[in-house]
């Protein structure tokens, strides 16, 4: 496979060169929404759904067909700290099951239809421990970015990212603290259920790793190289694809966002083809949200990562598309308009 680019440098001009929504089908969504037969407004959020999509679709009466699924692993160094209560061995355990479609995301994908994908990414080179060097080196980050803009199938039409990754919700709240600030007390979650004691312990090996890999102007890709993950440049990499593609994205939960709020970071706008499918238990998710200008789709209490909170909420989405585009008109049904 030849990659798509070489460097952060070259993964950056892909992003500012990247394409917006089409402005015509927008509006012919628009016009086609006001003629249906209903008050206006009064499916909510569907109907701002509905003219989000068709505007990245490029067509004024889509639907939601062929959504993709990708889980992105890798192993973190900064497992070494005793930051989880699993050991990194699990990664590659969950992986098996992922494959074996023994997981909830599997479940959850195939209840909305959508095609599901793991990607492994060197499982037996954990990064860097954040806590005292650099995650990865440039040609590290680019590699995952790469792997995860192959993985995005062109013929999806909505896409959905998620993780695999014993110690990533630490990477995630150190990136969130480096991009955002605060106290790193506030971006830290008990991940996969830390203890009181623990929990203060995982805070502390955030604010260490921010301290560590501090550099003045650093900007969000870089923040990622030195603070991220295989699986969360990977998952960066995809949404990249995905803009470029104009295919909608549905944002997972706390690692998924951080991974992404580094693409806004270095470029406004960059998640405009993206939607926060929901907000998760992870106390920083929804701050990192309210940073984002992003607001969830569900609120259920979730905190499992994988994608799964992102694949619940395509069903969302494929609601919205379903009433938009498949609802009578006024004139069609024979019923008196206001």
């Amino acid at each position: 496979m030849v990659p798509a680019f070489s460097s952060l440098s070259e993964f950056g001009a892909l992003l500012r060169g990247a394409p917006g929504p089409d402005a015509a089908a927008t509006q012919a969504a628009q016009a086609r929404d006001v003629q249906l037969t209903k008050p206006p407004g009064a499916l909510g959020r569907l109907e701002e759904l509905a003219l989000w999509y068709c505007g990245w679709r490029g067509d004024a009466r889509a639907r939601v067909t062929a959504p993709q699924v990708i889980v992105f692993a890798g192993n973190h160094g900064v497992v070494a700290q005793g930051v989880s209560a699993f050991p990194a061995a699990v990664t590659a355990q969950m992986v098996a099951n992922f494959r074996a479609g023994g997981a909830a995301v599997n479940q959850l994908a195939a209840q909305v239809g959508a095609r599901m994908d793991v990607v492994a990414l060197d499982l037996d080179r954990p990064t860097g421990d954040i806590s005292l060097s650099a995650a990865m080196s440039e040609a590290e980050v680019v590699a995952a970015l790469n792997s995860g803009w192959a993985a995005v199938d062109p013929a999806c039409d909505l896409l959905v990212v998620g993780e695999m990754g014993i110690g990533n919700t630490t990477s995630a709240a150190a990136i969130a603290l480096a991009l955002y600030g605060g106290d790193a007390v506030d971006w830290t979650g008990r991940g996969t259920g830390l203890a009181d004691a623990a929990l203060a312990h995982k805070a502390q090996i955030v604010a260490r790793a921010v301290t560590v890999n501090a550099a003045d102007g650093a900007g969000g890709l870089e923040i990622l190289r030195r603070l991220g993950g295989r699986e969360l440049a990977a998952m960066a990499g995809a949404m990249a694809r995905a803009r470029q593609l104009r295919i909608p994205v549905v944002l997972d939960g706390f690692i998924c966002t951080a991974a992404a709020a580094c693409l806004e970071a270095d470029f406004a706008g960059a998640l405009d083809h993206a939607v926060a499918g929901h907000v998760s238990a992870e106390p920083g998710h929804a701050r990192l949200l309210q940073e984002l200008g992003k607001v969830p789709l569900l609120s259920l209490g979730l905190r499992l990562g994988e994608g799964s909170g992102g694949a619940l909420a395509i069903g969302v989405v494929q609601a919205a598309l379903a009433c938009h585009s498949g609802m009578a008109t006024f004139a069609e049904a024979g019923v008196s308009g206001a």
